[in-house]
């Protein structure tokens, strides 16, 4: 990565299962864009192909930005990085960051992940497990873990 290189396209990772995360993604999508942003559901199979070299279960977690030439952006600074690209809160992103501004910027991604996590205690999820078709099942105690899809069920695709 070139630390220098200008960024001309951001690819936002985000929980396509998680209804924050979606509505924050239509969001997204309808403002106006100086930098053009992608949104690419995380830990699918095209998030795994484009960026090989990510934690793909950590970008489940946190908020994952990858800019175009290789940069990458968890949490507080994928959020800002995000606003950046945004025609309307360009200014609101360098407010945020400043030392001042990382402190709000912080409290607001800590927020998110609160409110995401009250969700997943509820019975939607069986308890106070949450669990993704894809293979991947979020705890408290464990935090993310992935096991495979078996055939036991008899869901398996033939080969």
């Amino acid at each position: 990565m070139n630390a220098t290189a200008p960024v001309r396209r951001l690819t936002v990772l985000y929980d396509a299962e998680c209804s924050l995360c979606a509505f924050l993604r239509d969001w997204l999508l309808r403002q106006p864009q100086l930098v053009p942003l992608e949104l690419v559901p995380a830990a699918s199979e095209e998030a795994r192909r484009r960026f090989p070299g990510l934690d793909h279960g950590a970008t489940l977690d946190e908020i994952t930005v990858v800019g175009d030439a290789g940069q990458v952006y968890l949490g507080p600074a994928a959020w800002i990085v995000t606003l950046w690209a945004l025609r309307e809160h360009r200014p609101l992103a360098h407010r945020l960051s400043t030392p001042s501004g990382a402190l709000l910027a912080k409290g607001a991604v800590l927020a998110a992940a609160k409110w995401r996590g009250s969700q997943w205690g509820g019975t939607r999820w069986g308890g106070r497990v949450y669990r993704r078709a894809d293979g991947w099942a979020y705890t408290p105690e464990a935090g993310w873990t992935y096991t495979a899809p078996g055939c036991a069920d008899g869901t398996c695709a033939p080969r």
